[in-house]
């Protein structure tokens, strides 16, 4: 039995013929480079179709999100391979790999040089080839909601978006904390088991960026290494 609530205007729209998308109210931000979890975007905001956020949902959607709050709750490590869609359509893949609370890594494959990486307060992206680095809180992320420490999304956001088939959640959360405003859609497939499908973020633009999980494995050994930045700016003044 499928379950729908949409409450945004633009949920027409399909990643991998799975994702609908919300409607975002535009703010002017620091514009960042298109990464996967939605770092130095500023405050972006979801609106519903009537101006209001949040709404009423049946106890059949209540339980889908508190399936999927349970899944982060429980979840210790995570790795699995990505496909990056950016705003203009450019595609790049990698590998990536999790460990609550809330450090992360992407690795980003030829040709590109990129890396995304979280050491679970503050995340870098680092060009390694430039020897560059844009550096970030990851509270201002919307994976803040997914990665911390105690994951309960009933209580750190808003839901905005339920839908719920035989095979797949999905959910539109935007973090309850007025001060981040950060805002995420994140795809669940439950055959044969629940399992992160992938997500969106989008900027105060309007600009999505999506990101396709594959090969997705739980509770791997991570070298503890892999989440530590490498603060290539400093290296390049010392040099």
């Amino acid at each position: 039995m499928r379950l729908s609530q949409t409450l945004s205007a633009a949920a027409a729209a399909a990643m991998f013929g799975l994702l609908g998308s919300a409607t975002f109210a535009n703010e002017p931000t620091k514009k960042a480079p298109a990464n996967p979890v939605g770092a130095g975007w500023g405050k972006t905001t979801i609106t519903t179709n009537n101006g209001t956020t949040g709404g009423t949902f049946t106890p059949e959607q209540m339980a889908a999100v508190n399936r999927v709050s349970g899944y982060f709750n429980n979840l210790q490590t995570l790795a699995g391979r990505f496909v990056q869609t950016d705003p203009d359509g450019t595609k790049s893949r990698g590998k990536f790999y999790v460990k609550r609370p809330g450090m992360f890594r992407f690795e980003y494959g030829r040709p590109s040089v990129k890396v995304v990486v979280s050491d679970g307060r503050f995340l870098a992206i680092e060009d390694r080839d430039a020897g560059t680095e844009e550096t970030y809180e990851v509270s201002d992320t919307p994976f803040r909601m997914l990665l911390r420490a105690d994951v309960n999304l009933v209580r750190d956001a808003i839901v905005l978006q339920v839908e719920e088939t035989d095979s797949q959640i999905s959910l539109v959360l935007r973090d309850k904390d007025p001060d981040i405003g950060a805002a995420i859609k994140v795809v669940m497939t439950t055959k044969p088991e629940l399992v992160l499908r992938g997500w969106i973020t989008r900027d105060a633009q309007g600009l999505e960026t999506t990101v396709e999980a594959t090969d997705v494995v739980h509770g791997k050994d991570v070298d503890p290494k892999l989440f530590q930045r490498e603060k290539l700016f400093l290296k390049s003044v010392q040099q």
